[in-house]
């Protein structure tokens, strides 16, 4: 069993690696390179180039869902992206708050962080920016955000708990989230659990459904709600890597679901009941 902190460089290690590989490698895997072929990277992905604001050049192709097109953002707003990747999901935001608002990407990743600068230098953005750090411990100040997003990366960190009190910390009174993961519904098979690729390729790091949800609630978020929700299936050739086609089948027959969700939850404001 690994620690979290070995988890985190490892995570750390795969994604530094993603940040430095051309877009073409990037896309024929899910979340890592080492643990999914194109096929899951089209069911894991969604579309963003029909979004204003997108940026080719920033999007690596490693979400699980389109957060900013749920999240509410208004012109003005100050947005915060946690684990903000080389800034897809960050120059949409700018779209949609504005030159008066501003967007924070947070990436522990020096690489991302240094692609994610690169890419907001060439329009010449100058109400962008991208800060090193770990979303267990977000370096920004309270009350900070309008808006909080996140683009399947909640999953990759241990302690959930803690990352959503740094998000309740981080948002103004009555701010909110609006966050893609990945969650689990159902047990996934040891030999999935165990394994790192499976980890770093957003699945076997997901929590439950309920717990994920309970967490939020228990950090003492409002008008909790699912604003999009897809299946995600693993493809039969990633599968036979860990199965035999006896275990393949009884995977499929059971009741284990690895599911997409789009949530969103806002700050209570102290006179809130």
């Amino acid at each position: 069993m690994k620690s979290n902190e070995e988890i985190r460089q490892i995570v750390k290690g795969k994604y530094s690696q993603i940040a430095l590989q051309e877009k073409k490698v990037i896309t024929e895997s899910c979340c890592s390179p080492d643990c999914c072929t194109d096929d899951v990277y089209k069911i894991m992905s969604d579309d963003y180039s029909k979004l204003e604001g997108y940026n080719p050049d920033a999007d690596l192709g490693l979400g699980c869902g389109l957060p900013t097109q749920f999240a509410r953002i208004k012109e003005g707003d100050t947005v915060i992206d946690l684990g903000s990747g080389a800034g897809n999901d960050c120059f949409i935001a700018r779209h949609e708050t504005g030159e008066s608002g501003k967007v924070i990407g947070i990436d522990f990743s020096e690489a991302m962080i240094e692609k994610a600068r690169e890419n907001a230098d060439k329009p010449g953005y100058n109400n962008v920016d991208f800060l090193l750090g770990e979303i267990e411990r977000i370096p920004i100040n309270e009350n900070v955000a309008d808006v909080v997003i996140s683009n399947c990366v909640l999953n990759l960190v241990p302690d959930k708990k803690k990352t959503f009190q740094e998000i309740f910390r981080i948002l103004k009174p009555g701010g909110h989230f609006s966050i893609s993961d990945i969650v689990l519904e159902g047990e996934l098979p040891q030999k999935l659990r165990q394994s790192m690729e499976m980890y770093t390729g957003c699945i076997s790091g997901a929590s439950q459904k309920s717990d994920y949800l309970q967490i939020i609630g228990d950090t003492g978020f409002k008008h909790i709600s699912i604003q999009n929700e897809k299946f995600i299936n693993i493809p039969e050739e990633i599968l036979r890597q860990y199965f035999t086609r006896e275990e393949i089948d009884q995977y499929k027959k059971s009741k284990a679901h690895i599911i997409s969700i789009t949530v969103y939850g806002e700050k209570r404001i102290s006179q809130d009941k």
